[in-house]
């Protein structure tokens, strides 16, 4: 099994290195092009990137306000309920007590 695994690693290597080797040799633009397209589109990728993380940021912000807007009032129930319930157990323990 392990040696499957170590076939299966060198047979990946093997296969990008040629991977790359043949891109290289039969790429149709130059040296000096072929770095200038991929310095471009390497550009555009990571402004892209940017852009999606940006409206992340901005999507995680609003959905956390509305959660933790939804949580408060989920909190605030629970303690008007817990004062409600502390308000009749005096009440009972008072009547008890007359």
């Amino acid at each position: 099994m392990v040696r499957r695994l170590e076939y299966f690693g060198i047979g990946c290597l093997v296969g990008v290195a040629a991977g790359i080797v043949l891109g290289l040799l039969l790429a149709p633009f130059s040296g000096g092009e072929m770095r200038r397209r991929v310095a471009d589109r390497t550009r555009r990728a990571v402004e892209v990137a940017r852009d999606v993380a940006d409206r992340a940021e901005v999507t995680a912000g609003a959905l956390g306000e509305r959660v933790d807007h939804y949580l408060g009032r989920d909190e605030e129930l629970a303690w008007r309920k817990v004062r409600e319930i502390r308000e009749g157990v005096e009440r009972y323990t008072h009547a008890q007590t007359i």
